[in-house]
């Protein structure tokens, strides 16, 4: 995997000598699934800052950092569930990180499928309660954590 500006690109790659016989398919995506991605949501915290690590609800996770709702929308609809997920209030735009918890709830029921473990590093205290209890509701009705 390979770092460049808090994100992990998910790609492997295999390096071959020139003499060697080069396969018809080289760079091969890892499955999001397969792997211990973690969806950072936040616009201002990067998770590469160690002092927010303490939020992962998974260790030692490849981080997809993203700052929008709209982000968090395409980056699930485009690789499925992650992991994990770590979840900001305040995002500065037009929708907040309950809009994004409400949005997984959704998806994640539509799918019959369990929520990602999670957690919350959002400053605003009711911020962080409203999308705890939205959270906690489904997991209670759907049983999962």
């Amino acid at each position: 995997m390979h770092a460049k500006s808090g994100l992990r690109v998910l790609l492997e790659w295999k390096i071959y000598r020139p003499d060697s016989v080069i396969p018809a398919v080289m760079p091969q995506r890892t499955s999001v699934t397969d792997s211990k991605t973690l969806l950072w949501l936040d616009d201002e915290r990067d998770p590469s800052d160690e002092r927010w690590h303490s939020y992962f609800p998974i260790q030692n996770p490849a981080v997809e950092w993203v700052k929008t709702y709209a982000a968090f929308v395409d980056w699930v609809t485009a690789n499925g569930l992650p992991a994990a997920v770590c979840f900001d209030h305040d995002l500065g735009d037009h929708e907040s990180g309950f809009d994004a918890a409400k949005w997984l709830t959704e998806y994640c029921l539509e799918r019959n499928k369990p929520l990602p473990a999670w957690e919350i590093q959002s400053a605003n205290p009711i911020g962080k309660e409203n999308i705890i209890s939205i959270l906690q509701s489904f997991e209670r009705v759907i049983g999962n954590r």
